[in-house]
């Protein structure tokens, strides 16, 4: 057991219960929320907390909100979205894709200070903590601001313990450039969660990443390419070959968003975007369709629950269990 940040306090990992490892309650353009909220319509609290009972009463318990500053992150409305909801919410700090210019002049360190001010003190002046750090590469590969941010939350995690969450863009096997970074800095990768993995089916490549000691946040249901039932077959391939307790299932799902659908997006994609089982869709469809390939309802069971606590619990087991 360990004790970990949640927006409401210290949380032991053994009260983590059904866990989804990467969500978002609300995600856009920094700072449109605080200056322009209609721009996510109306009774935003009332609508996330709704969502969010929903969730609590189909049996998520605690939820990580994969929301960085610049994805307009709100520490004080997920805060009482949590409160009000009954939901653990763990919050992120550290950096998703978007920077500025205005970044050139900032140094590595300073950038990982400010990371850890948000772990140790506080988010945005509150007393608020983070319990997980964020960094991502996305199709263009490491940027040299990537870079900088990959290198800022590998030295924070090093200062504070809380381990690391990576925006990851499995179809180019962009692991393989973000992990000889984190091993340049000393980060031990039991302690890395290498996210939106199951946008790949290449079980070589998965297999490569659990093999250098990554977790796999296999976090975007419902999506049409890969198809739902290609990630559950890719998900209960890596079932079969003994990796169930470090596998995080998730959705990568926001409930407050400026545009819930994009009018490029394809009508499959729309209507998979706009799933009407919200967070409890891996309990609904995800879970199930796993029992009718086989996997045993013991095992099933396990997910969400077992992958999420080793993580947080800084597990080393290395070893896995054949089912």
């Amino acid at each position: 057991m360990t004790i970990i940040n949640s927006v409401l306090g210290p949380l032991n990992t053994k009260d983590l219960g059904f866990t989804l490892m990467h969500e978002h309650i609300m995600v856009g353009p920094p700072g449109v929320f605080r200056d322009y909220p209609e721009l996510f319509g109306d009774n935003l609290m009332e609508r996330v907390v709704s969502d969010l009972k929903q969730a609590k009463d189909g049996g998520v318990d605690t939820i990580v909100d994969a929301t960085t500053l610049d994805l307009d992150r709100n520490i004080n409305f997920i805060t009482e979205a949590s409160r009000r909801s009954g939901v653990n919410i763990i919050a992120c700090t550290g950096w998703w894709v978007t920077t500025s210019p205005y970044f050139n002049g900032v140094s590595v360190d300073q950038l990982a200070e400010a990371f850890t001010r948000d772990i140790e003190q506080g988010i945005s002046g509150t007393h608020i903590k983070a319990g997980i750090l964020k960094s991502a590469s996305d199709r263009e590969g490491v940027t040299p601001e990537g870079e900088k941010m990959l290198r800022a939350i590998a030295r924070a995690h090093l200062k504070t313990g809380v381990p690391i969450m990576l925006h990851s863009y499995s179809p180019s096997q962009m692991g393989r450039q973000q992990i000889p970074i984190l091993k340049e800095e000393g980060v031990d990768l039991n302690r890395v969660k290498m996210d939106h993995s199951n946008d790949t089916t290449d079980l070589e490549y998965l297999t490569w990443l659990l093999e250098q000691g990554c977790y796999l946040g296999m976090d975007r249901y419902p999506r049409p390419y890969p198809s739902s039932p290609a990630r559950t077959r890719t998900l209960k391939a890596l079932i079969d070959a003994g990796y169930i307790d470090r596998l995080c299932p998730s959705h990568d799902r926001g409930v407050l968003l400026i545009a819930a659908v994009n009018p490029k997006m394809s009508e499959e994609e729309k209507r998979l975007r706009l799933n009407p089982h919200g967070y409890l869709y891996i309990k609904k469809v995800v879970l199930p369709l796993l029992k009718e390939m086989g996997v045993p309802e013991v095992t099933v069971n396990r997910l969400c629950i077992s992958g999420p606590q080793n993580f947080f619990e800084e597990s080393s087991n290395s070893v896995t269990e054949k089912v």
